[in-house]
């Protein structure tokens, strides 16, 4: 999801860099704006948390912050018409801290996959497929300069230069329950200096589209900062870079601008009567009172 820089509209006061450490806005409504302008059914529970089912209820959005863990938003599919006895096609977590754009950028492609209809957001990755192939997910962030690593033998990671946000893909065979309840997921993105104390993160478990992942990849990468308030950036402004947001700059005005104003000025005064002495002869000086 591109960054919108139109100054008229930014919520903060400064623009934090590189844009992965940033948080959440605190606010879901904008994550959760593609599904509900596609018409997607919104309900709500007594403990505060929203859902968000598609048309077909083959795919159902949480947001959950009555939920027991930090798993703030939780996006299931499911192949067969949903219910409570069928098991997820797939599934993706985005903890408390996730910045909300991050969010957007995957329900903004999953709006567009679900337009397209089931073969696109029930699209499984397979390798031999060009428009599917795994490999797709991690080409924005090498393409920006992040670097492959292999730490241990069933785990690739990806990072960027400053090693304090990476992209984690464990290969082989993993507990199907265990990728939509922990973090225990093929695909694992997260930011900060430790995968045990996150800045935030992220899961997808194996089955989820390429297309969505790779949208979720594009944005955390994107090079542009994000706006937040400074007074909210205490817990990662040593490591982020704040640059204070500047008020947009007049825009200059044109020829038609000038002249609409000279023509609403009022009319100059005349110029009042004032007596000059004359310069041939000094002025006469009063007499003495009598």
């Amino acid at each position: 999801m591109p960054f919108d820089d139109n100054r008229l509209t930014i919520d903060g006061d400064v623009y934090v860099s590189p844009r992965y450490l940033a948080r959440t806005t605190a606010t879901g409504d904008p994550a959760l704006a593609p599904l509900l302008d596609l018409g997607w059914e919104l309900s709500h529970d007594d403990l505060g948390n929203a859902y968000v089912n598609a048309p077909d209820r083959r795919v159902r959005l949480g947001y959950l912050p009555g939920a027991e863990d930090d798993g703030l938003w939780r996006i299931n599919a499911y192949r067969a018409h949903h219910d409570l006895f069928n098991a997820p096609a797939w599934g993706v977590c985005f903890n408390s801290d996730t910045p909300t754009e991050f969010v957007r950028a995957f329900t903004t492609a999953l709006a567009t996959a679900y337009e397209q209809g089931p073969e696109a957001y029930l699209a499984t990755p397979e390798p031999l497929d060009e428009e599917r192939e795994p490999f797709l997910v991690v080409t924005p962030l090498l393409h920006r300069g992040w670097e492959l690593d292999k730490p241990e033998p069933n785990v690739f990671t990806i990072r960027p230069a400053d090693r304090l946000a990476a992209l984690e893909i464990t290969t082989g065979p993993l507990d199907p329950e265990g990728e939509l309840t922990s973090r225990t997921a093929r695909w694992h993105l997260w930011a900060g200096t430790s995968i045990n104390l996150p800045v935030w993160y992220a899961t997808a478990s194996t089955n989820t589209p390429v297309a969505l992942l790779a949208a979720l990849t594009e944005c955390v990468s994107d090079p542009a900062p994000l706006p937040r308030w400074r007074e909210e950036t205490f817990s990662y402004a040593k490591r982020a870079q704040l640059a204070p947001i500047l008020p947009a700059n007049p825009p200059v005005p044109t020829p038609l601008d000038i002249q609409r104003v000279a023509s609403r000025r009022p009319a100059a005064l005349p110029a009042p009567s004032v007596p000059r002495w004359s310069t041939t002869s000094r002025p006469a000086l009063p007499g003495p009172r009598r």
